[in-house]
């Protein structure tokens, strides 16, 4: 197993997610794809479709993180500008791409190709295709940052085609104890010192309420299963000792 950690960075671009109309789900969906292949996210960012805020936070993300994943601005309307601030974070040129004129093929005619759906075809120089088995218009990896749609069902359709260029680090494990009739200040003192005594484990404390009851999820997570083991065991001593 691989000891390294390997990190991610996400941008979530647009201006519908900023206002609330849209509800983002992207995030969730990545973050989830990439935990099993020991990729850890660590931020995330909503911007707006603004040209020099896009552009300076790929270039901080791409210099910060090992892989950085965008959602959204690569459709045809003229406010979808994520590949011109890609290839600007980057210093390329941009141009329509013959091979993504093909994958776009695959759902139009050459007469439905118009000036708008063609904006779909411009890709930063050097950067290869992302499939899109859903929509067909590509997406692209440039460097370490691969550029996604913002549409979930068409960014999980392109994952498939991204997984062959991650390389992960050691896979972060989890476990998950509950507790009902409790709430978090109950335990505070005895999971202090459980986390004091499994240094190389994070430990979470998730509440949760409804009409009928009340309880705390221990969510425990690290690299080596036996010492994670050894903290579950931990969180279960002390839920029984709550009468969890």
């Amino acid at each position: 197993m691989q000891n390294k950690t390997v990190s991610a960075g996400v941008i979530l671009i647009g201006d519908e997610l900023l206002s609330g109309r849209t509800q983002d789900t992207n995030l969730v969906t990545i973050a989830r794809w990439l935990e099993p292949l020991g990729v850890q996210i660590g931020e995330a960012r909503i911007v707006a479709d603004d040209a020099k805020i896009i552009s300076s936070a790929v270039r901080r993300f791409s210099d910060q993180f090992d892989y950085v994943f965008t959602t959204g601005g690569i459709g045809p309307t003229h406010d979808d500008i994520t590949a011109d601030c890609i290839a600007s974070a980057f210093g390329l040129g941009i141009s329509e791409r013959a091979d993504a004129i093909d994958a776009l093929l695959e759902r139009y005619e050459v007469s439905e190709l118009n000036t708008a759906r063609r904006r779909m075809a411009r890709i930063p120089d050097g950067a290869s295709l992302i499939k899109n088995p859903v929509s067909q218009a590509p997406g692209f990896q440039t460097k370490n940052v691969f550029t996604l749609a913002g549409v979930p069902s068409i960014m999980r359709g392109m994952l498939p085609d991204i997984e062959h260029r991650i390389e992960g680090g050691a896979k972060v494990f989890s476990r998950t104890v509950t507790a009902a009739g409790i709430g978090e200040g109950d335990a505070a003192a005895q999971l202090a010192e459980i986390e004091k005594n499994h240094v190389d484990v994070s430990i979470g404390s998730y509440p949760f309420f409804n009409a009928e009851l009340r309880g705390v999820n221990f969510v425990a997570r690290g690299r080596d299963e036996a010492v994670l083991e050894a903290a579950e065991r931990a969180l279960k001593d002390m839920v029984s000792h709550l009468g969890g």
